[in-house]
């Protein structure tokens, strides 16, 4: 069975611009969107009477919310299979036990919370960081946004972090029929420079190339760059729809490495983070 794409909920405009963004992502590249909103109702349900069969207004707000999305969803799309649950946990916990089932998982960059310009607090942070699964955080100005750039841009760190990346970004970049634009950052010290410790390897060079290989139709343009990864990426991403950067999945490590945490608060289109296992 083909597994869905899930995109989560909370009612937010930004989830709203998730939404349409998974919307889209589903139909160019064809598994399911499962639309989700969590919300620990059950806990309200526990004060009702036992006698009572109303239900909580918490879980009708939940429902109303996935709903509401899920249509949003079927009118842009409308041959799109799209269905709608909500999930009686918190955002974190819920997300992460979807992401074990997901193709990719998406979510909103600004929540209902008072910070409106925070990444979605914890949740967009820890999801990208412990997801079993791709995370898209659906970010950016009006351009990237819309996908008018024909551009998917993959940062490149070792092969530890980004061999899964690059398979990612290679499909993105097909089914968008775009241009991979394909950047590894190195030190702007002259003296590191010289020494060639971060300079793109071999095996990258091969990995690309098998990649390349499996994809003919994308067009690949590999550039080194000397500078800070994060910022090297940002500032690039201006002219990009998706960025696309690899996160390490060590056991008992939850935590996001530095380029894709200046990448979720800065950059200028969606972010991919694709999981790669120790």
């Amino acid at each position: 069975m083909e597994l869905p794409l899930v995109v989560g909920v909370d009612g937010s405009d930004g989830s709203l611009l998730a939404v349409d963004w998974a919307a889209d992502e589903a139909a160019r590249h064809g598994p399911p969107l499962r639309v989700v909103h969590a919300s620990p109702w059950e806990r309200y349900e526990e004060s009702l009477p036992t006698v009572s069969r109303e239900r909580s207004s918490q879980r009708v707000l939940a429902e109303h919310i996935a709903a509401s999305a899920a249509e949003r969803a079927q009118r842009r799309h409308p041959d799109l299979k799209v269905s709608a649950d909500t999930l009686p946990a918190d955002a974190v916990s819920a997300l992460l036990r979807e992401s074990e089932n997901a193709s990719v998982l998406v979510t909103g960059s600004r929540g209902r919370g008072a910070v409106k310009g925070a990444l979605l607090g914890s949740v967009g942070l820890e999801v990208a960081a412990r997801s079993a699964c791709p995370v898209v955080v659906v970010r950016g100005d009006q351009a990237g946004l819309a996908g008018t750039h024909d551009r998917v841009l993959l940062g490149l760190k070792d092969l530890g972090t980004s061999t899964e990346a690059v398979w990612f970004a290679f499909r993105e970049a097909e089914a968008r029929d775009g241009e991979l634009d394909v950047v590894h950052a190195v030190s702007a010290d002259p003296a590191e420079q010289a020494a060639g410790g971060d300079k793109p390897s071999a095996a990258f060079d091969t990995l690309v190339a098998e990649a390349a290989a499996e994809h003919p139709r994308v067009r690949v343009r590999r550039t080194t760059v000397a500078g800070p990864a994060g910022k090297v990426l940002a500032d690039r991403s201006a002219a990009a729809d998706l960025v696309v950067v690899g996160a390490r999945r060590d056991a008992g490590t939850h935590r996001l490495g530095g380029v894709p945490r200046h990448l979720l608060h800065h950059a200028a289109c969606p972010v991919a983070v694709v999981p790669q296992r120790a």
